[in-house]
């Protein structure tokens, strides 16, 4: 069974930090790309962080130096250090594999709420 549980959002003033959570079933983690996508009201589901299952990352250019996304193959689970956070990353977050299976299933999330 798929399964994918986030946890760690909340509300943060504007230059606050936050850090991720997401556990994942070994089927969809287990020596696959990890990735943590957003999506914000009105708009479109964006991958915001990736790694491999070796450990590398890459970034979209809006969270370059202010996100660092991470792993533990041993735990099953994705991470997202976020800092300097601004009201622009207000979405809710979920993790999946990279790229996401057509078909595949979604967590319920977490919500983060950057406002003063």
């Amino acid at each position: 069974q798929v399964q994918l549980v986030e946890s760690g959002g909340g509300l943060v003033q504007p230059g606050g930090s936050l850090r991720l959570s997401c556990v994942a079933s070994r089927s969809i983690f287990s020596g696959n790309d990890m990735g943590w996508y957003r999506q914000a009201p009105g708009k479109q589901r964006e991958l915001v962080a990736r790694i491999t299952s070796g450990g590398s990352t890459a970034y979209v250019d809006s969270v370059k130096g202010r996100f660092t996304i991470s792993r533990d193959n041993a735990k099953n689970s994705v991470y997202l250090q976020m800092s300097s956070l601004k009201p622009e990353d207000t979405a809710v977050y979920r993790c999946n594999s990279f790229p996401f299976i057509a078909g595949g299933s979604w967590g319920q999330g977490t919500q983060v709420t950057v406002s003063s």
